[in-house]
């Protein structure tokens, strides 16, 4: 995109399209996970939630998969945290339940559409060269 097809924002526009511009909180996302041939859904995280998921990431003497946390508290279909879903698959941690279903290289891929849900992730915000 040359600079001069790109708009710059107003008030004016702001307040004109108010509801196309406002955060939404309750956004979801239906990903395919090809190995498994279906569909699951993951819900916007909070910003407490990203938050917490990147200390993790980054706290070497954490046992809990930054990534696994992600997934478990994002994932609304199917519900992860059904208890007799853990049951049947012998969890002994409730996050257990993700590595259980997914590949390690899933699980990463699911984290990251979580995190763009909440625009977390490069690519949606360039600075503009004079």
């Amino acid at each position: 995109m040359s600079k001069k097809e790109i708009k710059r924002l107003s008030v004016t526009d702001l307040m004109k399209e108010k509801e196309k511009y406002q955060v939404k909180d309750n956004v979801t996302e239906p990903v395919l996970v090809d190995r498994l041939g279906v569909e699951v859904v993951l819900r916007k995280p909070e910003k407490s939630l990203c938050v917490d998921t990147m200390k993790m990431g980054r706290d070497e003497n954490n046992d809990t998969d930054a990534d696994e946390y992600m997934v478990y508290n994002t994932m609304v279909e199917p519900n992860l945290k059904d208890k007799e879903l853990q049951k049947e698959f012998g969890c002994t941690l409730p996050t257990d339940i993700v590595s259980k279903i997914f590949e390690p290289g899933e699980i990463a891929q699911l984290s990251d559409v979580a995190f763009e849900l909440a625009g977390y992730k490069k690519g949606g915000i360039k600075a503009i060269k004079n």
